[in-house]
């Protein structure tokens, strides 16, 4: 039987912390070839603008293999539709039994957020107190979510180049420290421990030469197209980079692909990427004024782990369409 899994039930069952550590397990496993992480396939047409991401994966430690299509539709905002849907399907590694197929906005958020964290507890400074976000939609509220796991934060700053989405977020918002709308971006950028950049950018919007020593970044936001990006050469030259996969990283990160045209950085200065990171065969911070930045693209390892979570946990509550496929 197949589960089948909307996103009103999906959100049901997150599990932050648990989402977390599933990720960092599964990059740990990447690093020791208990799992396989190919470098994304992108397909396009000339008909449109769309792209079609084929994100695969496949675990020893879940048992599962998976696959999401995601659609990357810039010409939906004018049809009044979301930029990117996609969906998850997942099998059995051992049989292909199809498991489920799950509605993939809540593993797509849920997972870049955990991503974040991963690099957050693994590459900030522990002493880290100050959040800043870049952009105030729903990625950046899970990110609130999901880096109050790791580490403890008493301020978060939010800009926006929307103030309505800005305030919206800050009341929504449950946090014990403070909370600051901020009209200019670069007082969130000076002030940061941890800067997230959570915005669909496709020109920088981060001067680098703001960027306080000690910071860590995490740069999300931008779509995984080679002439989008939200930070400029600058930050990546500054920085000591991370990504989450070299393969999908070198083809896809607009933030890193123009920043090595431009000379600021090689592809061989990139430290090292998430599996490296879990697994402590590449080194993590070395100093408080290190500035280190994660560069996030997305890949399906992540997405492969969230939904195992998440199929699990609705099982054993009993949520779900189950249906029988092959008949």
């Amino acid at each position: 039987m197949t589960l089948i899994l909307t996103a009103s039930e999906l959100e049901q069952v997150i599990d932050r912390r648990a989402t977390i550590d599933a990720v960092q397990r599964i990059f740990a496993e990447i690093g020791v070839g208990r799992a396989t992480q190919p470098a994304p396939t992108s397909m396009g047409t000339p008909a449109g603008s769309g792209r079609h991401l084929l994100m695969a994966a496949v675990s020893d430690g879940t048992g599962l293999a998976g696959v999401k299509l995601l659609s990357d539709l810039p010409d939906n905002a004018s049809r009044g539709l979301p930029s990117q849907r996609s969906a998850v399907l997942v099998c059995d590694r051992s049989t292909g039994e199809p498991l489920a197929l799950l509605d993939g906005r809540v593993p797509t958020r849920v997972r870049t957020a955990a991503a974040s964290a991963v690099a957050t507890r693994l590459l900030s400074r522990p002493d880290s107190r100050v959040l800043g976000l870049v952009g105030a939609g729903a990625l950046a509220r899970e990110h609130v979510a999901a880096l109050a796991e790791v580490r403890r934060f008493e301020r978060i700053l939010v800009w926006s180049r929307t103030k309505e989405r800005r305030d919206q977020l800050i009341k929504d918002t449950d946090f014990d420290g403070e909370l600051i709308a901020c009209d200019a971006l670069e007082s969130v950028v000076e002030q940061a421990d941890v800067l997230c950049t959570l915005t669909p950018s496709v020109v920088p919007i981060i001067d680098g030469s703001r960027v306080p020593p000690g910071q860590h970044l995490n740069v999300v936001g931008a779509r995984p197209r080679q002439d989008e990006r939200e930070v400029d050469a600058t930050t990546m030259r500054r920085a000591d980079v991370w990504v989450d996969h070299r393969a999908t990283a070198l083809t896809k990160s607009g933030d890193l692909i123009m920043a090595v045209a431009e000379g600021a950085l090689s592809e061989q200065d990139v430290v090292g990427d998430l599996a490296e990171l879990a697994t402590g065969s590449c080194p993590g911070r070395t100093s408080h004024d290190q500035i280190t930045l994660f560069d996030s693209v997305g890949v399906g390892a992540e997405d492969l782990a969230i939904a195992h979570l998440l199929y699990q946990e609705a099982t054993a509550r009993g949520l779900g369409t189950s249906i029988e496929l092959s008949r």
